[in-house]
């Protein structure tokens, strides 16, 4: 029986699978996947473009506008304000293995 794969669920356990991967000390997978989260930040307050990371999406900033919503408890309509969102949209080929 094969031996399944242990998959980190922790920053620790994710930075340690990409030293072990990459052939480096923690240290320097710490450096390199916050370096990748600053161009991701960077990247998604393009508000036209966005960031594509290859291989899993884009990263963007979504302006949505103000609207009618409706308070569940008390059905009372209520005004949302306009607001600025973070959206991740999962590019094809990252959709196609998570769901097969």
């Amino acid at each position: 029986m094969a031996k399944k794969e242990v998959i980190p669920t922790t920053k620790s356990g994710i930075m340690a699978a990409l030293a072990e991967a990459a052939g480096i000390s923690k240290k320097q997978a710490v450096a390199v996947y916050e370096k990748l989260v600053d161009i991701a930040i960077k990247g998604a307050k393009q508000e036209e473009k966005g960031l594509m990371l290859p291989g899993v999406g884009k990263v963007k900033l979504i302006k949505r506008p103000a609207r009618m919503g409706r308070n569940p408890a008390t059905g009372e309509q209520i005004k949302i304000k306009a607001k600025k969102v973070v959206k991740i949209v999962a590019c094809k080929a990252f959709k196609d293995a998570v769901l097969g």
